[in-house]
């Protein structure tokens, strides 16, 4: 099918630009069904993949290939060196002017990835003033890090701020101290801190695609194979240069599917054993993944396995740019 007439990509009727973001876990497929889909209405995918910003880092990041891409343009990948760290804030206002963009030129964007607080922090207009920060008090909070009290600060900041902190992992350091260092600072939790920093109105006539399948234990089959492809791929040697530099790569330091290969490179346990660790890590970060989508009670879930995904998307992106209300899509 040819890309949808101009009527259809113009802005919605209150002015609003159309969005179509697709999330879900890992290894659901996001990738081949955004291409099939942006081909299908002229689009162009903004990548909201917190890792996949990076360059360098392709095979433990899951990064589509050229071949993936089939043509179609993608943004917000390899925008930086790994040594750089990148906020939710920089991506909403990257984000943001790509879509301004390719709204203009007549396009449609679409929004994809597993990193769910870029999606829904984008799709909600969330405004991120600037915030304070203390550079002894995070030293502080670095320090103890450092010293292995890591869960210690992970229970701090449940104890306060349950709810933000069930979107992060125990060993996201930087999300947990600048948590912990905005509370003290402030007083006030990043949840209530993103209540008051959402508008009434979201910036965007969205619809929201969230893939996933009943039975759990063919998602995880999926990941385990994807784990398997990767090692054939050379995610060993790309974590090796993520140990080499840990000091400066910080974030990917932390990241699932690198760090879980530096007991390997300090000889304490063997490649086998690191390849399940990052099975079982992947598998944990898809059970995050799809508590956190699933409080978004707008989005629309699709079955990744039904032979019918693609032509069943393309139907409710049809409905969406023909202006159907939300509430008849979900």
């Amino acid at each position: 099918m040819a890309a949808l007439s101009d009527t259809l990509n113009r802005p919605a009727r209150d002015g609003r630009p159309r969005v179509v973001a697709i999330g879900g876990p890992t290894a659901t497929g996001k990738t081949a069904l955004s291409v099939a889909l942006a081909k299908r209405f002229g689009g162009e995918i903004i990548s909201a993949d917190s890792m996949q910003i990076y360059k360098g880092l392709d095979v433990g990041t899951a990064k589509a290939t050229p071949e993936e891409m089939q043509g179609v343009p993608h943004h917000l990948l390899d925008i930086l060196p790994p040594e750089e760290p990148f906020s939710v804030a920089e991506f909403t206002a990257r984000a943001g002017a790509l879509i301004a963009d390719i709204t203009a030129r007549g396009g449609l964007p679409f929004v994809v990835g597993g990193t769910g607080l870029y999606i829904t922090s984008l799709l909600g207009g969330v405004r991120f003033a600037p915030q304070p920060n203390d550079p002894a008090l995070r030293a502080a909070l670095q320090a103890r890090a450092a010293a292995g009290e890591g869960r210690a600060l992970y229970d701090e900041l449940a104890a306060v701020d349950l709810d933000y902190a069930g979107t992060l992992h125990p060993n996201d350091e930087n999300r947990v101290i600048r948590a912990l260092e905005l509370y003290r600072l402030t007083g006030r939790t990043m949840t209530q801190q993103r209540a008051a920093s959402r508008p009434e109105t979201p910036p965007y006539r969205a619809l929201c695609l969230c893939l996933s399948c009943p039975d759990r234990a063919v998602l995880y089959r999926r990941i385990d194979s994807r784990v398997d492809n990767m090692a054939a791929a050379g995610i060993l040697e790309e974590a090796r240069l993520v140990y080499d530099h840990r000091d400066s790569y910080r974030t990917a330091a932390q990241a699932i599917g690198y760090k879980e290969f530096f007991p390997y490179f300090e000889g304490a346990a063997t490649l086998a054993e690191c390849t399940a660790k990052l099975k079982q890590a992947s598998r944990n970060y898809a059970k995050r993944q799809l508590t956190w989508f699933r409080r978004q009670t707008d989005a629309v879930w699709l079955d990744f396995t039904d032979p019918g995904l693609e032509a069943q998307a393309a139907r409710l992106v049809e409905a969406f740019l023909a202006g159907a209300p939300a509430q008849q899509l979900t």
